[in-house]
């Protein structure tokens, strides 16, 4: 990532920025390795990224890794049938420093377009879930309300820590989707 991403915070009369960017990675693979856990075929699951001390602050009794600046906080969904729609309405208190999304989604090479049925959206997706050529994907999307961004994707062919995907701008669309919800 090529900026830092720091934001003015007053203490006692002076500015003190805290840089959000260095805990990102540790964050999102926390985050990753975590939903990993529970398996494949889950439903989307959404974290808040707050500022650790403030958290340890009110919490005292928690747990957490006071070295990294940002903690994920899962918050509990409904089943959300629009994505897209429900991430319109989404929107975050002057505390949450950023986000986290985490979605399965199957991937196609472009040169199977071709082989799926022109029609309704369910048939579209069984057709691409059994095509041979599919390949379950989840990704993992953070953004930071400044904007900076890292993602996460891990092929469940391929289902290991070892071989998960992380790198700034991997899943744009869904980053700026993310990143809109900060809108003022």
């Amino acid at each position: 990532m090529k900026s830092s991403a720091t934001k003015p915070e007053s203490a006692i009369g002076q500015t003190v920025y805290m840089d959000y960017v260095d805990s990102l990675e540790a964050v999102v693979r926390e985050v990753e390795e975590h939903v990993s856990g529970a398996g494949w075929d889950q439903p989307v699951r959404l974290f808040a990224l707050v500022q650790t001390a403030a958290l340890l602050e009110s919490n005292p009794e928690l747990d957490l890794d006071s070295a990294l600046s940002l903690t994920s906080v899962e918050q509990e969904l409904d089943d959300i049938k629009d994505f897209e729609e429900f991430l319109g309405t989404l929107a975050w208190p002057e505390d949450v420093e950023g986000a986290i999304v985490v979605l399965e989604r199957i991937v196609l090479p472009p040169t199977a377009e071709s082989d799926l049925p022109q029609g309704e959206d369910d048939e579209v997706v069984q057709a691409a879930m059994e095509h041979p050529e599919a390949v379950d994907v989840r990704i993992v999307s953070a953004v930071l309300r400044t904007g900076q961004n890292l993602n996460a994707l891990r092929q469940r062919n391929h289902d290991t820590t070892d071989a998960v995907a992380v790198g700034s701008d991997l899943v744009a669309s869904l980053n700026d989707q993310l990143l809109a919800t900060f809108a003022e």
